[in-house]
């Protein structure tokens, strides 16, 4: 689909991709609801479901000992496709919630004003309707963990409430995203052990640093109509120093990272997919032009890869470390 939606008629949002199955599948009825959840622009919920997929990962290989059984130290798959399922909710509600509080900003902004709400294809009502059926699926997935985990999910409604005004009052929202967003890295320790220690603290920490560098990538994409408009983001803060903060960023991430691996005495292996996850980091700074936008959303959406790195590396570690005595 090539037509860009506004209040003349229903289309794509003019960033989503054209031909994509949202608009083969759904009823037209439903494309503003789907757009809402950004069904049609998968990358979010990988990028918020990767901490949670971590930290499960890293909470089963921990301190680990050669010939401990397989299943033991590999990933619950239950409990990964629980997270997926509460990422794809809990995004969809987290992008309707911003839709909302936005709505104003998005009716300025070039990228932006295709989305339902501005375009008049949903009303607010509609849209707060949304939003609680999303967040109740995503309690109904909470609810399957234990009591500590259920409060501490919980808990991360607080700063998902305030990140939509942080890009109005501070340079750094996406500070508040990095927050929200990798609150999945103590979710599957909580899961997996009922409360927080150090490994998960050092994954979330780390999370966070990588989610700012991302999403300052992202931003770049509409630094001049934020300049407009009066938005706040890294992207504007960090200008022509975008790659040397961004060294920055990663790096600490990284280090951040191995402290987290470190501590929870990961197999060794697990360190390749480090690796791999910095090597695949250090091509996004090298490549990256800050006044092109199309690569700038390519290279946001690359990190799905260093979500997958990390996450296999992980899984790899503990398989390795079943099969050592074998070997």
């Amino acid at each position: 689909m090539e037509t860009i939606q506004s209040r003349t008629g229903q289309g794509r949002v003019a960033d989503a991709p054209s031909g994509h199955w949202v608009y083969r599948a759904l009823p037209r009825g439903m494309w503003p609801y789907a757009q809402l959840a950004r069904w049609d622009r998968p990358i979010g919920w990988w990028l918020l479901l990767w901490p949670c997929w971590w930290s499960t990962a890293l909470a089963a290989t921990a301190f680990a000992r050669p010939g401990d059984p397989l299943l033991t130290l590999l990933p619950s798959p239950v409990t990964l496709v629980l997270f997926l399922i509460g990422a794809v909710a809990m995004r969809g509600a987290g992008c309707t919630y911003n839709d909302i509080v936005d709505e104003r900003i998005d009716a300025e902004v070039e990228r932006t004003r295709s989305r339902p709400l501005p375009s008049g294809q949903v009303t607010r009502r509609q849209a707060w309707i949304f939003l609680i059926v999303q967040a109740l699926a995503g309690l109904a997935v909470l609810l399957q963990f234990n009591g500590f985990a259920i409060v501490l999910g919980l808990c991360s409604l607080a700063v998902v409430a305030i990140y939509p005004f942080m890009k109005q009052i501070t340079n750094w929202p996406q500070l508040v995203l990095g927050l929200a967003f990798s609150w999945g890295a103590l979710m599957g320790w909580a899961v997996e052990f009922g409360d927080l220690d150090g490994p998960a603290i050092m994954l979330y920490l780390g999370s966070i640093l990588w989610v700012i560098g991302y999403d300052t990538i992202y931003a770049h994409q509409d630094k001049e109509d934020d300049a407009i408009v009066g938005v706040h983001s890294t992207a504007r803060l960090f200008g022509e120093n975008t790659k040397i903060w961004l060294t920055g960023l990663y790096g600490f991430a990284l280090m951040f990272f191995a402290v987290a691996f470190a501590a929870a005495e990961a197999p060794m292996p697990a360190l390749a997919g480090l690796v791999a996850a910095g090597a695949h980091m250090a091509r996004q700074i090298y490549v990256l032009d800050i006044d092109n936008s199309d690569q700038c959303l390519k290279l946001f959406k690359s990190n799905t890869m260093v979500g997958w790195l990390i996450f296999l590396g992980l899984v790899g570690g503990g398989a390795w470390m079943a099969l050592k005595p074998l070997l």
